[in-house]
């Protein structure tokens, strides 16, 4: 999958680097080094993934990401030298699909940008099925989310989510599971990262986020999706 990579990073040496592994892997990219300029590139030629350093001039990655999730539905993956897990989590519920945590290796950020990608991308044809349960229905083919009818926006991770939960209604789900669904398990992953992908999928499939009926936690478990198929 070739694809055009807009690098948001105000460090030159790091944003080079990333450049040149992007060109190794047969991606295009444009650089830029502060959050102005990223977002003025983004409405100019929009790309098909941001790689979005979080502690950018002008204007900050959070918030980019803000305004990118206003606008547009553009995969993001984060970049933060900060170890602090509310930063993390922050930045997933503005809607980020993925982060590292510095220092990391060319090839781990590639490895993660592919996944991304993939994960945005048109689906397998022995995958192209829609499924439908408790209202909602996931079609790969489009890569959309429809909730009684109505189109729901979502971030590549939470169409994961919701692509597995739908396949498999009334089926609890562990935060690993889930976890293994979005990007997979590794140094950096934390399940709370699940919780807010929860949290925002729930502000959209369900009446009331505060008392759900569709995604419900199991307590000590993880998650079910309720309502059975169709």
């Amino acid at each position: 999958m070739c694809a055009h990579v807009l690098v948001a990073e105000d460090d030159e040496k790091q944003a080079e680097l990333i450049r040149r592994s992007l060109l190794q892997e047969g991606h295009t990219a444009t650089v830029v080094h502060d959050g102005g300029a990223a977002l003025d590139e983004v409405r100019r030629n929009k790309p098909d993934l941001v790689v979005l350093d979080l502690m950018l001039p002008v204007i900050d990655g959070f918030g980019v990401c803000r305004v990118l999730r206003r606008d547009d539905d553009i995969p993001v993956l984060m970049l933060t030298a900060r170890s602090a897990e509310d930063d993390v989590l922050l930045g997933l519920e503005l809607g980020a699909d993925d982060y590292m945590t510095k220092p990391y290796s060319p090839r781990e950020l590639m490895a993660r940008i592919r996944t991304v990608l993939r994960r945005s991308g048109r689906p397998a044809d022995e995958q192209d099925r829609a499924v439908r349960a408790a209202g909602i229905t996931v079609d790969p083919v489009r890569h959309e989310v429809h909730c009684d009818g109505a189109r729901v926006e979502c971030t590549p991770g939470e169409y994961e989510i919701l692509r597995a939960m739908t396949a498999d209604p009334e089926r609890v789900f562990s935060r690993r599971q889930l976890l293994q669904c979005t990007r997979g398990i590794d140094r950096a992953s934390t399940e709370r990262a699940i919780d807010v992908h929860i949290m925002n999928l729930r502000k959209k499939i369900e009446p009331d986020p505060r008392r759900p009926v569709r995604l419900l936690t199991v307590f000590g478990v993880g998650y079910k999706l309720s309502g059975g198929r169709g």
